[in-house]
């Protein structure tokens, strides 16, 4: 079989990352590159991106497939449909100690600006203080209590590096 007849190996890592977290305990979050084919709350979109708890306990009816993720969440306490195509996320990793995997970000659609080039997730051993308008600074929707997780202790950031 030609390598051009082979699936993307982007939804199979995504679904073995998520079944690690799952397995080890750990709250696996996707950082997502929003467009027009996205479906997500747009009040949490942050720099075109948008950070996504995954874990079974804060999504209902999650659906990792080869071509879209899909789930229910709450946002604010209220209950939202999430699509994300496979091909949107451009990162996913632990939040609580921020190992995990990055991706090429989708290709811009037609008068849309270029994504980032790079992603970084910062350890919380390492975490440094993140410039203002970063993955960091968005809610993170599916926590505990109002919808978003703790902000303090010592917890994983994801930072754009240009």
């Amino acid at each position: 079989m030609i390598s051009a007849d082979l699936p993307s190996t982007r939804p199979y890592l995504i679904r073995a990352l998520h079944e690690w977290c799952t397995d080890g305990g750990l709250t696996p979050y996707i950082v997502v590159a929003v467009d027009e084919r996205v479906q997500v709350p747009r009040e949490y979109v942050r720099d075109g991106q948008i950070v996504l708890n995954i874990s079974f306990d804060a999504t209902s009816g999650l659906r990792l497939a080869n071509d879209v993720i899909a789930f229910k969440a709450r946002f604010g306490g209220v209950p939202r449909e999430v699509v994300v195509p496979v091909d949107h996320v451009i990162a996913i990793y632990a939040r609580e100690n921020g190992q995990g995997m990055a991706f090429a970000a989708p290709q811009p659609a037609a008068g849309e600006e270029p994504p980032p080039q790079r992603l970084q997730v910062v350890a919380p051993d390492t975490q440094a203080q993140a410039p203002a308008g970063t993955a960091a600074d968005a809610p993170q929707p599916g926590g505990e209590g109002d919808g978003h997780p703790p902000r303090g202790g010592k917890r994983p950031t994801l930072t754009r590096i240009k």
